[in-house]
């Protein structure tokens, strides 16, 4: 039995199915000029379908007040030195709180943390007195109680992009929660992780 029998996504070649999944759409390989954007309904119904962990990025400001606002837009970058980033709105005060402090931490949600999901994607003032939190051990920032994990990050460097500026943090502390399932959240609604 051939690889095309067993597994027909998986070839590439002319003849592979694949190709009709994913039309040019009448454009060339090499496109004469720079192509246009998609819109924003496209880049949001492509990048929905992108599962991902719910994280409440938190920070002090110069006050000493903690700042926190949800977010989806995290990953890993390097191991060496161990380093993350977070996408942070150009709107949102806690991106000034964060390069202003030059630290910030990174809860991940656990699966029963919906509501402290959206306290923070709120505009609501008294965000910190509705959650459970603590200081972090390493770098005092706000840390949730409701989380899988968190991570405490010195910031490394931000980077703007488009109408979000990344931050990205170099780990000097974390832990984990009691709880081992994430929130995760796709195509607009949260998901039940099953494990």
């Amino acid at each position: 039995m051939s690889a095309w029998e067993k597994f027909p996504m998986a070839c590439t070649g002319p003849e592979s199915a694949a190709m009709d999944m994913f039309p040019m759409s009448g454009l060339d390989h090499e496109p004469a000029g720079r192509p246009p954007s998609v819109d924003r309904d496209t880049f949001r119904t492509v990048m929905g379908s992108f599962a991902s962990g719910v994280c409440v990025v938190t920070t002090t400001d110069a006050a000493g007040l903690p700042k926190g606002f949800t977010c989806s837009a995290v990953c890993s970058v390097s191991a060496d030195p161990p380093l993350l980033l977070a996408a942070v709105s150009n709107r949102s005060s806690s991106l000034v709180a964060a390069v202003e402090r030059g630290r910030f931490a990174v809860n991940m949600l656990n699966h029963d943390a919906r509501r402290v999901s959206q306290v923070f994607a709120s505009l609501v003032k008294d965000k910190f007195e509705r959650v459970r939190w603590d200081r972090g051990r390493v770098s005092g920032m706000p840390v949730l109680v409701d989380v899988v994990a968190y991570a405490e990050c010195e910031l490394d460097q931000s980077v703007p992009a488009g109408d979000h500026t990344l931050l990205v943090g170099r780990l000097i502390g974390g832990g984990l929660g009691p709880e081992r399932r994430p929130l995760t959240y796709w195509r607009g609604a949260y998901v039940e992780v099953l494990g």
